[in-house]
């Protein structure tokens, strides 16, 4: 008996760590693939399944303000900043995040990817009363925030569900001390991430259920819609590029495409990682070995400056913002795309350590110009890829910011670049 059991825990371990070490990527495509095939079958029967891409989405709203607050204080306390260069990096920072943000918002408003199919009405008919839903009763008790179970109209169940979050989370780092306020901010950012990566998991589910779900009931317009998205997005990124390029050979002794070959490698890892974090050490050593900058340069501008500097994220989040509105034939005024830019400078300060940092924060962005939260999920089909893109233009606005620091003088003028 015993050895039965030990086999089956074997098993579920085995498939589990099937599933995660399948790339998120290819467990993404697979979703999409049979989400297709099941939301032509069953037709409108498919509505159902969108319930799964509601949970995540609850999840990830849920744990978003958390995460934004806690990755800032973590970057600014940890951020060693003083004299006339933090300035200047500051200066750089927020002044190409709004650019990416002005690009996006640009190219979103001329393109009008949202408008290349018929658009959704913006309030669906709510539907009729058929008796309580076990699946919906279940994600009502989901909590919204993790502060709202603890308010008056709180549910005893929204408590239980963090309770078991956090106290499973926190079982690996209960023996790690904290001595310092900098140790306790580690402690709960290491927990939410934690929950955050079995949020991640789940992705995939809800990619399936929310492709099954359109497809069936709406057939394929919103996904011609979504191409055109990708396009916009990519240009948006292309002319962000250029953007950095421009400013390098303005202000920078180093040729733009000298830069390019010298980075060429963490450019290729961010994109293949997705992840500025884990590119950070590399970019920090071609600009110094290969580029040959200033050891300040380099490190303030691809270390410190890559906590903050999330500039195709922000863009990404400004345009699906204008997307989906587009998408729902809602129009947002010059306010409102005054709030999305705000939000999403925001919302970028410290997302370089959150993994799917870009659909973390884009629930934020929703939220304050009061879009439908369950549209991201149709966004999650092709975030895998953009992800890449905008974490690769993300890791060129860092070397970009550590070529500006550096200057037109270069350290060594005796050697010349190619």
């Amino acid at each position: 008996m015993i050895s039965q059991d030990a086999e089956r825990t074997a098993g579920r371990q085995g498939a589990l760590g099937w599933w995660r070490a399948t790339p998120l990527y290819l467990r993404i495509l697979g979703a999409v693939a049979l989400g297709l095939v099941v939301g032509v079958t069953l037709g409108d029967q498919a509505a159902a399944l969108e319930t799964p891409a509601k949970l995540v989405l609850r999840l990830l709203g849920a744990l978003a303000p958390p995460l934004i607050l806690l990755a800032i204080m973590q970057a600014l306390m940890r951020a060693h900043l003083g004299g006339r260069k933090a300035l200047r990096l500051v200066t750089l920072l927020l002044t190409n995040t709004l650019v990416a943000i002005g690009i996006g918002l640009l190219v979103a408003n001329v393109l009008q990817p949202g408008s290349w199919s018929n658009p959704a009405p913006a309030h669906p008919p709510a539907k009729a009363a058929t008796g309580a839903d076990p699946l919906a009763q279940f994600l009502d008790s989901v909590p919204k925030s993790i502060g709202g179970p603890f308010s008056d109209n709180g549910t005893v169940m929204g408590v239980i569900f963090i309770a078991v979050a956090l106290g499973v989370a926190l079982r690996s780092l209960r023996h790690h001390e904290v001595r310092t306020v900098e140790d306790l901010v580690h402690v709960a950012l290491t927990s939410l991430i934690t929950i955050l990566h079995w949020i991640i998991d789940l992705v995939p589910l809800a990619v399936f259920g929310i492709v099954a779900s359109i497809v069936g009931v709406k057939g394929f317009g919103d996904f011609l819609a979504l191409g055109g998205f990708v396009v916009a997005v990519l240009a948006a990124l292309t002319l962000q590029a250029g953007y950095y390029l421009i400013r390098v050979r303005l202000g920078s002794w180093a040729p733009p495409l000298y830069v390019l070959r010298g980075v060429r490698d963490a450019l290729v890892m961010a994109f293949s990682t997705g992840s500025s974090t884990a590119t950070m050490p590399v970019t920090y050593a071609r600009l110094r070995e290969n580029v040959g900058l200033r050891e300040e340069s380099a490190s303030m501008g691809a270390l410190v400056g890559a906590n903050f500097n999330n500039d195709g994220t922000a863009l990404y989040e400004a345009m699906s913002a204008l997307f989906v509105a587009q998408l729902l034939d809602m129009h947002l005024t010059i306010s409102q795309q005054f709030i999305v830019v705000v939000t999403s400078v925001v919302a970028s300060v410290g997302a370089a350590g959150i993994p799917e940092a870009g659909l973390v924060t884009m629930t934020m962005v929703f939220k304050a110009v009061a879009l439908p939260t369950d549209y991201i999920a149709m966004l999650f089909t092709i975030d895998w890829f953009l992800d890449r893109c905008r974490t690769a233009i993300n890791v060129m606005g860092d070397v970009t910011v550590s070529c500006l620091l550096d200057g037109k003088t270069r350290e060594r003028p005796e050697t010349r670049p190619p």
